[in-house]
């Protein structure tokens, strides 16, 4: 079965963006040497991507999609017109995320947001978390769970501590 991988930045006070959905606060951390804190390898292990509409409306002012060669999938409540490298999905995020979980295929990384994550938390659907922590205070914004229900046990997989500040922690739900 294909794992669910939520590969996600958080400030230090636990949100994703700010209140405003926008994540241009990620670019004030440093990337010594280049580094790319793993995001080249673990982009070449997935194949599909899951986000919801907010996500994916602030991911098209990155510029170009950058996520092109993937099957990229955009939840949303409302009907849209189709979109080049994305399809929307008006259907239960949980059921049809468990039915692409079972599919062939590679592993599947939940970009998010908060709404999205949470919805997949509280279904028991996220296999691991791979988190960034970054040394910046947001004070308000997205939560990375907000309004969770479910509490999944939890085990701490491996960490690391970057010359800039970024701590990455591995999780592994369940």
């Amino acid at each position: 079965m294909r794992k669910l991988l939520l590969y996600i930045a958080t400030s230090m006070d636990g949100y994703i963006a700010q209140s405003d959905g926008s994540v241009g606060w990620l670019d004030e951390v440093p990337h010594p040497e280049g580094a790319d804190y793993g995001y080249g390898t673990f982009y070449a292990g997935i194949d599909t991507t899951l986000m919801g509409n907010a996500t994916y409306q602030q991911v098209l002012g990155f510029g170009e999609f950058p996520y092109q060669g993937k099957a990229n999938y955009v939840f949303s409540r409302q009907a849209h017109a189709a979109a080049e490298h994305v399809k929307f999905v008006q259907s239960d995020p949980a059921a049809f995320v468990s039915a692409l979980k079972k599919a062939p295929g590679g592993d599947i990384w939940l970009v998010g947001g908060g709404q999205l994550n949470t919805l997949m938390l509280d279904a028991g659907l996220i296999d691991e978390v791979l988190l960034f922590q970054m040394p910046l205070v947001l004070g308000a914004g997205i939560a990375l769970f907000p309004g969770a229900r479910k509490t999944p046990p939890v085990k701490l997989l491996t960490s690391e501590h970057y010359s800039s500040g970024v701590t990455f922690l591995h999780y592994v739900l369940h």
